[in-house]
């Protein structure tokens, strides 16, 4: 399946479920593009919001919620800079979770009373000048380092995926940022550099691919071209050895007939090719990956198994 009809087919199943402007941002992962937003609702709705100030634009052609502006004035208040997740949603990149408040670094001998802490995620470091662009938000690099040393492995995957789809950095790039760190989070920032990919279509598919690589013996890769006849079938993540497709499916139903018999038809023709397909809703993956990961685990042990018959290495069950 080329881009445009896999971006189709994530379009068609948001389309079907009516969603707020906010709630739709943050199923995309916080930031989206002016012409994603239009497909999914329409001109006269994103112009409202903008209008609203419930959309802000980020960059050209991007847009996200709200929250970076209020985490500029969080930022000027406390004499500290933007950073951390709010600081990727300001340079366009998407994530698993969007914060709730502002986050924002100061000084680190800075002593700030509990009043002036409320209502922002405070962090202490001591960026360099090189480290801040125009005074007030952490640069990508910083940016990147920053979410690597605080946040979990899912969540840094899924921003240091955007952060390559939207050329922000190239995998190079990333990974000299990842060996040039020192101190805490190194280690992390090596493996999510190493795993990172521009090829995860946005958020959802970046964290179902950590569970993934959290699971002994599943080793997935995005959009492989695994099938290609009568048409080509790429998986959202797939495991060529053990023949295991994984599917972010964003919605549980298709938004239209088209979209339905499209992946009925890839779904059936990677069975008959003798692959297993497991499909995960939004909701399995971002909140409850413990059950995504048993999932799998299950699935994998399967595929050994029968991996091992077929060399002869076990009797039939």
């Amino acid at each position: 399946m080329d881009g445009g009809a896999r971006a189709c087919r994530i379009w068609d199943r948001l389309a079907a479920v009516p969603l707020s402007m906010e709630q739709l941002l943050h199923r995309l992962g916080g930031v989206s593009t002016r012409a994603a937003l239009i497909e999914l609702t329409s001109r006269a709705a994103v112009d409202r919001a903008l209008r609203e100030g419930r959309l802000v634009r980020v960059a050209h052609g991007r847009y996200a919620l709200p929250t970076v502006d209020a985490a500029r004035r969080a930022a000027a208040v406390l004499h500290g800079v933007v950073s951390h997740r709010s600081a990727a949603a300001y340079w366009g990149w998407g994530m698993k979770l969007m914060p709730d408040q502002p986050c924002i670094t100061v000084a680190r001998n800075r002593k700030l009373p509990p009043h002036r802490r409320e209502g922002v995620e405070l962090h202490w470091g001591q960026p360099s000048a090189a480290d801040v662009v125009d005074g007030w938000v952490t640069s990508p690099a910083r940016t990147f380092v920053d979410c690597c040393r605080d946040l979990p492995f899912d969540q840094v995957l899924a921003i240091a995926d955007s952060a390559l789809r939207s050329r922000s950095f190239t995998s190079p790039g990333l990974l000299e940022i990842a060996r040039s760190m020192r101190g805490p989070g190194r280690a992390r920032c090596l493996r999510v550099a190493h795993e990172a990919t521009g090829e995860a279509a946005n958020p959802f598919e970046s964290v179902l691919r950590a569970i993934a690589l959290g699971v002994p013996g599943l080793g997935v890769r995005p959009q492989v071209l695994v099938l290609d006849e009568p048409f080509s079938v790429r998986p959202d993540l797939s495991d060529e050895r053990l023949r295991i497709a994984l599917e972010a499916d964003s919605f549980e139903w298709h938004g239209n007939r088209d979209a339905l018999k499209r992946d009925c038809r890839r779904y059936n023709l990677l069975v008959a090719h003798g692959w297993r397909v497991l499909r995960f809703t939004w909701e399995d993956v971002m909140l409850e990956p413990e059950h995504v990961r048993r999932t799998l685990l299950a699935v994998v042990g399967l595929a050994e198994r029968r991996a091992k018959v077929h060399r002869g290495e076990l009797g039939p069950a």
